[in-house]
């Protein structure tokens, strides 16, 4: 997605890299003004809603500016990248090029032609050019009036009181304390990387403010409203407030959503597994399964599988606008993975139809993708039921929240050794707990329940996976 500016400037702008996405957050940038680019490199790493997702650039050109700094959240459609494609721009300063009529810019472009800037069109990253650009764009740059009205109100910060002195750089939840505190953020000096304002630089700011200080009529207007409350009631030695984004933000989103629209029922069995985890042991040295992930997780989704199969009515969805219920005739699995970036649920698409095997294959991809951040957006649609293993915590079992648009979640508790009643004997055996929960709108106790048994019954007898099947 692209913008044309100047007769050689493009601008590309945040693109829907989900399905209805209406923002995304810069992680990282892989370039800084005045580096070269090609068609199809990746320029910067952004997270969305769903996932951390790597944006390519459509074009050969020099960037030109990077409109937003990493940490910012930038709506979709807003341009996050200039890139002149002349092929003429390391003759001069790319910062101050836009800016034509600022006869300002003028003298520092014969410095910039001494200190290399031609060869950065052939050369990627040349530290010398690269270092000086940056501290020249974060101490003064003037930035093109569109992006700055974007950036103001991305910020949900009102418009620049003085626009010709450079903006204060700030993240969003640092820019709300200074305003709450009546702190102006361009009388701090920062202290954080790049000239970044942080938190500990307005908490600094605001301790000695019983000085008369030049504060804006609006910041004085509101100050005593909201001043006292936050000085009173947050330390910042004490606490940590954590902005609320990203995987984190829609979460809770869809979490709220379906615990409040949803019926939930949760029924629990817990169940000897022991023959289970003996035929875990034996598939591990089963030639068709070297080299895949073999576990107790494997079996579990198999004899969901097999439930659902013999159960087909409880994988469903409860359509509110057309009045009806769903019925899927495909299972998409999902299954629930802790990461860095927060609980994500990607699912295994067709695996009703995938033998154990192939199972096995898809769970191992889906889990090593998930730890290393590069789970798609495409891969956490249209799931249909999920497995959540609350087990490998140690913990013994949970009332799980169904995900939006699912009828049924099974939760997987610890397998632990306990003592069980085998064959008229008590004897130490391998024992879990099994949890389902499911939309009693669409899922009545009677259904539910077979599920739940048919699953336990599998698992205490595993033979039943060929005999069932």
């Amino acid at each position: 997605m692209t913008t044309m500016t100047e007769a050689s400037v493009r601008e590309f702008k945040m693109p829907d890299v989900g399905e209805g996405l209406t923002e995304a957050e810069i992680l990282k940038w892989y370039v800084q003004p005045g580096d070269t680019v090609t068609d199809g490199q990746v320029v910067c790493e952004v997270e969305t809603a769903k996932a951390a997702v790597e944006l390519p650039i459509p074009y050969d050109g020099v960037v030109r500016e990077l409109r937003f700094p990493e940490g910012t959240t930038v709506d979709v459609g807003t341009a996050i990248i200039a890139v002149d494609v002349s092929g003429g721009a390391p003759a001069g300063a790319p910062a101050e090029q836009p800016v034509a009529e600022q006869p300002k810019a003028a003298p520092k472009e014969p410095e910039a032609k001494p200190q290399g800037r031609t060869p950065v069109l052939v050369g990627y990253g040349v530290a010398a050019s690269s270092t000086k650009r940056r501290p020249r764009k974060s101490s003064g740059a003037t930035v093109p009036a569109a992006a700055q009205a974007i950036q103001t109100e991305l910020n949900g910060h009102g418009a620049p009181a003085v626009q010709d002195r450079p903006r204060p750089l700030a993240k969003p939840p640092v820019r709300k304390l200074a305003k709450d505190l009546g702190v102006d953020l361009a009388t701090i000096t920062p202290s954080g990387p790049d000239g970044v304002i942080t938190r500990e630089d307005v908490h600094a700011a605001a301790a000695p403010q019983a000085a008369p200080t030049a504060v804006p009529a609006v910041v004085e207007a509101t100050a005593p409203a909201t001043a006292p409350a936050p000085v009173a009631s947050y330390d910042g030695t004490r606490e940590t407030r954590v902005p609320v984004k990203g995987v984190r933000k829609a979460t809770a989103q869809a979490m709220i959503g379906s615990a409040f629209t949803a019926p939930h029922v949760t029924e629990f069995v817990t169940v000897d597994v022991t023959r289970t985890m003996k035929l875990v042991e034996e598939l591990k040295q089963d030639k068709e399964f070297q080299g895949l992930r073999v576990n107790p997780l494997l079996l579990i989704a198999k004899a969901l599988l097999v439930a659902i199969k013999r159960n087909p009515d409880i994988n469903a969805s409860w359509d509110e606008a057309s009045q009806e219920i769903v019925l899927k005739h495909y299972v998409n699995l999902g299954i629930a993975a802790a990461t860095p970036r927060g609980l994500i649920v990607p699912n295994i698409k067709d695996a009703q139809a995938k033998t154990l095997p192939q199972l096995a294959e898809s769970l191992g991809e889906l889990v090593s993708t998930a730890r290393e951040g590069r789970t798609s957006p495409a891969a956490m649609q249209g799931g249909t039921v999920t497995i959540t293993n609350v087990g490998v915590f140690g913990v013994d079992t949970g009332t799980p929240i169904l995900n939006p648009g699912e009828s049924a979640i099974l939760a997987v508790g610890a397998i632990k050794l306990q003592p069980w009643v085998h064959k008229g004997k008590v004897k130490p055996r391998q024992v879990t707990t099994l949890a389902l929960s499911f939309d009693h709108r669409l899922v009545d106790g009677e259904l539910g329940s077979k599920v739940l048994a048919d699953v336990a019954a599998i698992l205490e007898q595993p033979k039943r996976l060929i005999s069932w099947a």
